[in-house]
């Protein structure tokens, strides 16, 4: 089960990204009854009325990140976001695996950290390997979704 709060970290580190992907991904699984939040305090996720607002907030974030004028993720709102999303979603993992709440938050909230900064460094090199942001913010999108999808799957 320790291998639950390592997918936790990796779930942060996917809202470290994308602030909306992680807990989007948690919310429909659960909604969906892949993953199974039913006694835990954050069971309300698996509502349709808490998966469906974020799958559509994680959409619009992958669209607006394309836009010139979207805000870094590095100002303090943006990061505080990113740390919330990310410790929710790893607090949900360990719920869902019957493990401490707290830790997988603490993890995931770590791996959003870790994200925000370290996909802000990647996204920079990688927009100056292809000579534009586009194919690099793709990238990270891909990057974003894969993991939360596949830490989610992995529970």
């Amino acid at each position: 089960m320790s291998h639950v709060l390592i997918l936790a970290l990796l779930l942060g580190l996917s809202g470290g990204c994308r602030t909306f992907t992680p807990l989007a991904t948690v919310a429909v699984a659960a909604w969906l009854e892949l993953l199974h939040l039913g006694d835990t305090p954050l069971a309300w996720l698996a509502s349709p009325w808490a998966a469906v607002p974020l799958l559509l907030l994680a959409l619009a974030e992958l669209l607006g990140d394309k836009h010139p004028r979207t805000p870094s993720r590095r100002r303090p709102g943006a990061v505080i976001a990113r740390i919330a999303s990310g410790g929710l979603s790893g607090g949900a993992l360990a719920a869902a695996a019957a493990l401490s709440l707290p830790i997988g938050v603490m993890l995931g909230a770590a791996g959003a950290l870790i994200g925000t900064y370290g996909g802000f460094f990647c996204r920079g090199r990688l927009a100056e390997a292809f000579g534009r942001d586009m194919p690099a913010a793709l990238v990270e999108d891909w990057f974003a979704v894969a993991l939360a999808i596949a830490a989610v799957a992995l529970v």
